[in-house]
């Protein structure tokens, strides 16, 4: 390890123009190469604080106050600026198709930036060395391709080429994995890993996935708010948080290596402009005392190099998770098979070219009962749920419905029909009219499905967003007013308007934070056990299928290569496809086991530092 920081960030605070402060006195240290986890739920400002490393604020946002330094070199915000980014530090975005320039091919993307930069010293093949470091082709057939042309996981690898190809010293990642499937993910995690071994490269690993960040950070800080609220070695922050919110979102994580009951934590997270006088998360504390309403805690120093803003921090209890039991979640025995899939056969057509995305599916949905399909991109999960919602055609095969066929395209349905079966689509940003408002979006299922009345439509909107742990004020706002995690909460909310026998949930929860997540996650739970309602779960986050599912039909292109009980898939799958899956899904509850075998290994007074460098916390056996 080379001694000396990569990165010093000191009393940072960002405000909007209109004065309302978004972060406040953030103090950041990153040695050279290690990577530091800055965590937290929407809204809490990490990707603020993330930007401002840069040097750089949004529209309507000023950096008020503070210092960022790379390598010991002041990042001085005027013109000279643009040259450190990219060259000192440089920004990995969490959209990759929304960052790469469509119009350029994606070896011309790295060109432009050694341009630039003014880098001639790297050579007319740094493009494709690039290439090679991250594990992509170094043909020149493929640095000619556009963007849309690579999957979601190439795409985002050549994000994290661009960033490097001018040697920064400190990399910003901005939820690079967000989305992508585990295989996927974990690929790119190994990869940082070895570009932080290999090249000495800092980064700052930006996400609201605990499980995620164990896997490789050195460091910890979790912000609340718009302030750390503890900060610390990875190993010390998830075996023992301190912080009550620390301790929140960690309960509120699912793990299939050793599935939990989730502990959602009440109340909604603070928004810019609503915090409180004194601490903010004081309302959705149990460990709340009179002065926490009126003092905010000053950041206390409780060991060493560990940092904690609590007053009541020595009071946090330990983490005892509780064992889930493989049960149905609800108190009545399934009925009838409620959902029919029979030999479901789909295709994509394009200029003379049939891609079969499904081929023979067939399972039961019963009543009360979550089936979970599970798959890497690309597998046909989308597919499916289209077919069945009835927004895709059907190739061959037929969907059964209480015992009856259903038409193949949604218009062809029955008012009844289309009531009983809703989907709640992965990207919210896409499936909101950006021209109707939150009440509007909602209340339409509940008017046109059920005939409510005016009254009665707008005491279900309230109803139905306290059901999704959202404000009854964003009623008037538009899907442009909403962070990514407060629309995909309104798209929920607008499928459970209809009141639904059938619910096909396509990545729901991928674009949530880990407590809101929790919260969805119960609250269908509940609509289970409560109204009947059925749910087709399809995600790529394993732990979300220990927690929901009954019964998992794991797909490999197309096909259904296993299927079973979820518990038998989970702990014995039989076929590589899915031992695969389950060896590169994170799990919060094996990192933690692996820094205890660790420290077991080195024996009384070993030297504890370094944990992640000394063995990677992302399996070997990943698939790449």
């Amino acid at each position: 390890m080379t001694e000396g920081l990569a990165l010093s960030v000191s009393n940072l605070s960002v405000q909007l123009t209109s004065g309302d402060v978004i972060v406040e006195g953030i103090d950041l240290r990153v040695a050279a190469g290690d990577i530091l986890g800055l965590v937290g739920e929407s809204g809490s400002g990490k990707t603020t604080t993330a930007l401002a490393m840069l040097g750089y604020a949004a529209p309507g946002v000023e950096i008020v106050a503070g210092d960022v330094s790379i390598a010991g070199e002041l990042l001085v915000r005027d013109d000279r600026l643009r040259s450190s980014r990219g060259s000192a530090v440089a920004y990995v975005p969490q959209n990759p198709a929304a960052a790469l320039n469509p119009s350029l091919r994606i070896i011309e993307s790295i060109e432009d930036v050694i341009r630039a930069h003014r880098r001639k010293d790297l050579g007319d093949a740094a493009g494709t060395n690039a290439f090679v470091t991250l594990g992509l082709p170094d043909s020149r057939d493929f640095g000619r391709r556009f963007p849309h042309q690579l999957s979601g996981g190439q795409q985002q690898r050549v994000c994290i080429a661009v960033s490097l190809v001018c040697e920064p010293a400190v990399v910003v990642l901005d939820e690079p994995t967000t989305g992508l499937d585990v295989v996927t993910q974990a690929r790119i995690l190994k990869e940082l890993l070895r570009l932080r071994d290999e090249q000495n490269v800092s980064m700052v690993y930006v996400t609201h996935d605990l499980a995620v960040v164990a896997q490789i950070a050195d460091r910890i800080a979790v912000m609340y708010a718009g302030r750390i609220v503890e900060e610390g070695p990875s190993r010390d922050v998830l075996r023992h948080p301190r912080h009550p919110y620390t301790r929140g979102l960690m309960s509120s994580i699912p793990d299939h290596a050793r599935p939990s009951v989730l502990e959602p934590m009440t109340g909604i997270s603070v928004g810019v402009g609503d915090r409180p006088a004194g601490c903010a998360f004081a309302p959705r504390c149990s460990q709340r005392v009179d002065r926490c309403d009126t003092d905010v805690p000053p950041l206390t120093e409780v060991a060493a190099s560990y940092h904690v803003r609590c007053f009541e921090w020595s009071q946090t209890p330990s983490l005892r998770p509780i064992p889930l039991e493989r049960t149905r979640h609800t108190a009545h025995e399934p009925l009838s098979p409620v959902l029919q899939v029979e030999h479901l056969r789909a295709e994509h057509r394009s200029r003379g070219e049939t891609v079969v995305a499904a081929g023979d599916v067939s399972f039961t949905v019963e009543r009360h009962a979550c089936v979970a399909l599970v798959g890497e991109s690309g597998s046909g999960k989308t597919t499916i749920a289209r077919a069945i919602a009835g927004l895709h055609p059907l190739a061959g095969g037929q969907i059964m419905l209480d015992g009856e066929a259903l038409p193949a395209s949604a218009r062809h349905r029955s008012i009844e029909q289309r009531r009983k079966v809703q989907l709640v689509f992965q990207d919210p940003a896409d499936a909101l009219n950006p021209r109707h408002t939150v009440r509007f979006a909602i209340g339409r299922p509940a008017r046109i499905l059920r005939g409510l009345g005016r009254t009665e439509v707008d005491d279900e909107v309230t109803r139905l967003l306290e059901c999704v742990r959202l404000p009854a004020r964003l009623a008037e706002r538009y899907p442009a007013e909403l962070s990514g995690g407060e629309r995909q909460r309104v798209a929920i909310a607008r499928a459970l308007a209809s009141q639904p026998e059938v619910i096909i949930c396509d990545e729901v929860t991928s674009a949530l934070d880990v407590s809101v997540q929790a919260a969805v996650l119960s609250l269908l739970a509940d609509l289970r056990a409560d109204l009947g309602v059925s749910l087709l779960f399809i995600t790529h986050d394993l732990g979300v299928v220990a927690t929901v599912a009954d019964t998992v039909l794991v797909l490999e292109d197309g096909l259904v290569c296993e299927e079973g009980p979820t518990e038998q898939i989970l702990k014995s799958p039989g076929h590589p496809y899915t031992q695969g899956l389950l060896a590169a899904a994170p799990s919060l509850s094996a990192a933690i086991d692996a820094w205890a075998a660790q420290e077991a290994a080195r024996g009384p007074g070993g030297d504890k530092t370094r944990v992640g460098r000394e063995r990677p916390l992302v399996r070997e056996d990943t698939p790449t």
